[in-house]
Parts: structure tokens; sequence; C-alpha cells
């Protein structure tokens, strides 16, 4: 590639905050900024709600937020049978299941707050940098797959079944049987370990894990592996999931995060997910890499030589 991209936020949003001066008598239930939640995050988005969470208990520090990381689907599944009220999944609902939760009176409320990736990971001693999309698609679904210069025998890899990252592949590969060289491990974590002491393996991993070049575990996660470039078609060029490529969708494996929510309007569950809508949320979402889905974005684009 000989160009790059400067990706900037521009933020004019305000948060709500709660009145410290309010009637003492109200702190009996929780409100936006106290009280005890659990928020149920799919794992692909652990380090940015590991810092999102951190940051508004000390916006709020009578506020305690659980967050627990699960697979999409447990996530799901936990929602609608009660077991949760707020939840971040890589989709919204759809009509059937909001059909679902209207009939039984629950009203939901669904927020975009932001833009991700599903990011292709291999061991520093792979000189394959570059696949398409029908690469990915063929590998995923015909066993027998081999890396094209090495012409050694592909093991791909993902977090854990009804995952985001496995759940995005299924829709990838239009739902067919995945090749018994695809295995599913248990983390976003384990598929990156196990990279790194497998040549010839392809992980499939959320780019938060690698996307905030600030934080130091993401930095001692890319001294031992290579992130791929990917094209949408054979012969065109290939980006990596960087926030500029997610957001322009030239990066072509992008996805959406989203937030779901059941719980009271007034309570703390609520108040949570107005953080990650608001100014300081989306921020901390810019800051991870990842593309704010509540703010106006300006692309700068420079020419290299």
């Amino acid at each position: 590639m000989n160009r790059s991209l400067l990706f900037s936020v521009l933020l004019g949003l305000t948060l709500w905050s709660c009145n410290e001066h309010e009637n003492p008598l109200a702190y009996q239930n929780d409100t936006h900024g106290r009280g005890k939640a659990t928020i149920f995050i799919e794992d692909s988005y652990k380090p940015l709600f590991t810092s999102c969470i951190y940051s508004f208990e000390g916006k709020y520090p009578k506020a305690k937020i659980t967050g627990k990381f699960l697979s999409e689907g447990q996530i799901i599944d936990s929602f609608f049978e009660n077991k949760v009220k707020t939840i971040c999944i890589s989709r919204d609902f759809t009509k059937e299941e909001k059909a679902i939760l209207k009939s039984k009176n629950v009203q939901v409320r669904s927020e975009l707050i932001a833009y991700d990736a599903v990011a292709l990971i291999t061991h520093p001693s792979n000189s394959d940098t570059l696949v398409s999309v029908k690469d990915i698609k063929d590998w995923l679904t015909k066993d027998g797959a081999r890396w094209p210069t090495s012409n050694k025998a592909i093991n791909m890899v993902f977090d854990r079944e009804n995952s985001a990252n496995f759940n995005f592949l299924a829709r990838l590969a239009g739902n067919k049987k995945l090749s018994t060289s695809v295995y599913a491990l248990k983390s976003n974590e384990e598929v990156i370990n196990y990279v790194k002491k497998t040549p010839n393996a392809l992980g499939f991993i959320g780019v938060n894990w690698i996307s905030d070049q600030e934080d130091l575990e993401v930095m001692h996660f890319l001294d031992s592996i290579n992130v791929l470039y990917v094209s949408a078609a054979e012969g065109e060029p290939g980006f990596q999931p960087y926030a500029g490529t997610i957001w322009t969708k030239e990066y072509p494996l992008f996805r959406e995060v989203w937030m779901i929510n059941k719980a009271r309007k007034a309570g703390l569950n609520s108040g949570f997910v107005l953080y990650m809508t608001g100014e300081r949320g989306q921020l901390i979402i810019q800051k991870s890499e990842l593309v704010p889905a509540k703010a106006p974005i300006r692309l700068i684009q420079f020419t290299t030589y």
C-alpha cells in the first residue's frame, strides 16, 4: 500500500451526569451514577469495556459495574431468560426477536455505539501477508486448505462456538459446514497465544484485542504476531483493520457494536449505556482505535512516496 489514513474524530456530544445535590432519599434506589449493575459483554470487546468500566467508576465512585465477558450466544440466551438486563453484542436484535420481547411486554432500547472488525493474525514466520475474502471463504468451507507460499496446512482457530467471531465467520461462509481445519478455543486471548506458538496457524479475533497500540498488553501481543491484509476481491488492494479502513469499509471484515438495554431508564444500567454513547465513552472508543458511532467523523488522507 502507498497510502495511509489518519483517523480523527470530532466529538461534540455532552454526557448526562448525576446531580450531586439531589435529594438523598433518591439514593435508596440506583441512579445513573450510583448503585450496582451487571452487564454481559461479548469477549471481543473485553479490552474496551475494561477501560470504560474503570473510567465510569472513576467518575461515579458510588457506582459498581460488573462486566461478564461471554460468547454472543450465551449473552443473547441470558437476555431472553431474564438473567441480565443490559448486554453488548455485535448486532441488534432481529425483528423476530424484538417481536418475542414485545409479546412479553419487554421494552428494549438498542444503541449502536461503535464499529469494529474481525482481524486475521498469523505467526511472524509466515510469509503470506495478503488474503482475499474469497480465500477465507474457501479455507473455511473446504478441507485441506494450505498456505499459498509454504504449502503447509492451515490450522484456523477462533475464540469459541457461538461467539461474535464464530457467527461472523459462519455468515461469511454462507452457513455451510466448516472445514475440519477450523477449531474453537476458549477466548480471543487463547487464539493470540496459540498463533504465537504455531507457525501455520490462522487466528480470527476481535480487532479490539490488538487495536489500542498505547496499551502495553496490546504491544506485547503485536510483538509476536502478524496482522494480515485483507482484500474485498482477488487482485484488489488489501487493508489492515485500522479505524480509518473500518469506517470507509475498505477493510471488508467490518461489523457493528451494539448495546441493548431493558433496564429502567433512571437506573445505573441505563446510565452506563448513556456513558458509552456520550462524549467520554465515545472518546474511549476512539482511543481504542475503533470507530465511534455517535460522533461526526473526518478522514484525512495522505499520500506517501
